[in-house]
Order: structure tokens, then C-alpha cells, then sequence
């Protein structure tokens, strides 16, 4: 005889109704087991009532919206650009809510400091959205070669060619993505699987190349050193995402994954462990600090050799 499960769902708003919350998040949550959507948050009225009718929730909207919603929920999702986000979690860990972030948390080191220290002061549980670490394939891939010892060296390339002539995707219609670029937007992917193979970055080498592209060289605290290629501008025959490392066992390449929409029910769950047990995620709101300070060098840097 087993017993049922009595833990409540845990009730998750959502703020944002861009193509991020249509395609991803509000499927997820809607759909998750062990969550109840219990709203959406929008800045158009209509966008937020479209989206909150196709997944059998309550809209909100204003600043009244806002309070509404973290009041009725026991967490909040982000689908929101990072320096919108950043305030909001901040208020949203003030109203005791546990945080969904996307990446980046923001585009500033004080922004991203300032959810942390809020999480923090709260004891609210936080996951910052990084796709490969939530993952099935790809977060199980990423566990089994930081258990390896002796990588030397590794290889990482995210190129997507959003803004390349004859583009059509919607994403690329994001303001702060366009003013960013692949550093900002793509960079934390590739910073969060490097970061726990090979260890806490010691000294970063950043530089500007064609359109948008950052090229990245990092020392990691193992001794092992990496370099990392990041942008949105590349042609389409040129994208793709590739993870190489090497070592003294040989090489390992990472996986492909199933989607974002299965990556983004794997950081609900352990959103729910990290309120369940109250052990810290690895990749909560002090780790989405730090990647934005590794990228605000990064910028720094790229920008000053251009």
C-alpha cells in the first residue's frame, strides 16, 4: 500500500507575455504536475489575457497586477528582459516569493547584486534559468565530467544566426537582446557548463569580433584553461552550438537536448527541491551574480580592445 502524495502544488505566477512565456514557460508550468500556474503578469492587457485564457489562469496587469500576483503565489516565474527582471525579483523576494530567473539576472553587477542580497535576506529559494544545466541530457553530461579529473583544455561555440539577413525569428525583435548581443544572451549558457567541469573562472581575455561575436579566453581555478566564441549574428550555415573537452582521458562533446520547454520543467523541479529542503541550487541568484560579473568584464574588456 502506498501512501498519497498530500504536498499542495506549488503555485508559480508568471510575469511576461513575450515569446519566451507563450512558447516556454506558461507550457511548462501549465502542464507540470506538481505546480498550479496561478497567474500571468503582463504590461498589455490583452497579451496578458490571451495568454492567461490559454492556460486556464487568471490575467494581471499594472502595478496593482503585480502585488496581486505575488500574493497569490508561492513563486514567480520571469519571461521578462533582464533589467525589468532584476527590480522585480527584488520585489518579489521582498514579498517572501521564491524566483524563476531567466539569464542573464541583469545586465549590471549592481542589478544582479541586488537580487541576490534580496533572495538572500528573504531566505527565498532561487534558480536562474541556464538551458544546459536543467536539461535531462545535457545536466546529466554535465555531472559526469565534472566527477573526471585532468581536463586540460576545452572548446565552446554558441553561434545562432538571429540577426542574419533573412532571419524570421521573433526573438530577434528583443531590444535588449539586439543592444547585447550573443555575450550577454548566449554567454551564460556556455559560462554555466564550463564553470563546474572545470572549475571558478581566475582570469578572463575577452575580445570583439565580426558583428556581435565576443571571443572569450578563461584560466579556471583546476588549471585548465578554455576559450569561448559567443553571437547571434553568424550565417545560418555557420550556427550551432558545439562543447569540447580535453583531457587526459580524451575528449568528451556534449549531447544534444530535447528542447527548452523540457529544460524549463527540470529547473521547476529543482526550484521545488531547493524550497522543499532548503539547500541553495547551484545555479540560484548568487551564481546568476557572478555570471553577470564575468560578463560585465568580458564587455568591459571586448569594448576596450575595439
Amino acid at each position: 500500500m502506498t501512501t498519497a502524495d498530500t504536498t499542495p502544488p506549488l503555485r508559480i505566477g508568471l510575469l511576461g507575455t513575450g515569446p519566451w512565456a507563450r512558447n516556454t514557460q506558461a507550457p511548462a508550468l501549465a502542464a507540470h504536475p506538481g505546480v498550479e500556474l496561478s497567474g500571468v503578469w503582463g504590461r498589455r492587457a490583452e497579451a496578458a489575457d490571451a495568454l492567461a485564457t490559454a492556460h486556464r489562469t487568471r490575467a494581471y496587469t499594472g502595478e496593482e497586477g503585480i502585488d496581486a500576483l505575488l500574493e497569490a503565489s508561492d513563486a514567480v516565474a520571469f519571461a521578462l528582459p533582464p533589467d525589468v527582471q532584476a527590480p522585480l525579483a527584488v520585489r518579489a523576494a521582498e514579498a517572501g516569493c521564491h524566483l524563476l530567473m531567466d539569464k542573464p539576472v541583469a545586465t549590471t553587477v549592481a542589478g544582479a547584486r541586488a537580487v541576490a542580497e534580496a533572495a538572500e535576506k528573504a531566505s527565498v529559494a532561487s534558480v536562474v534559468f541556464c538551458t544546459l544545466r536543467f536539461a535531462p541530457e545535457t545536466s546529466a553530461w554535465i555531472a559526469e565530467q565534472a566527477a573526471v579529473d585532468g581536463w586540460f583544455t576545452a572548446r565552446a561555440q554558441w553561434l545562432g544566426s538571429l540577426y542574419a539577413a533573412g532571419s524570421a525569428s521573433e526573438y530577434a525583435d528583443s531590444p535588449w537582446r539586439r543592444e547585447k548581443g550573443g555575450l550577454w544572451d548566449v554567454g551564460p549558457h556556455a559560462l554555466s557548463v564550463l564553470i563546474p567541469v572545470l572549475g571558478d573562472v581566475e582570469h578572463l581575455t575577452a575580445a570583439a569580433g565580426p558583428a556581435d561575436t565576443t571571443h572569450l579566453i578563461l584560466r579556471h581555478t583546476s588549471g585548465a584553461s578554455s576559450t569561448v566564441t559567443l553571437g547571434l549574428s553568424a550565417p545560418p550555415g555557420a550556427a550551432g552550438v558545439e562543447i569540447e573537452l580535453r583531457g587526459e582521458r580524451g575528449t568528451a562533446s556534449i549531447p544534444g537536448w530535447a528542447g527548452a520547454e523540457t529544460a524549463f520543467r527540470g529547473a521547476v523541479d529543482a526550484l521545488a527541491e531547493a524550497v522543499r529542503t532548503g539547500v541553495p541550487h547551484a545555479c540560484d541568484a548568487r551564481f546568476g551574480l557572478h555570471l553577470t560579473e564575468l560578463l560585465a568584464a568580458a564587455e568591459e574588456q571586448a569594448q576596450a580592445a575595439g
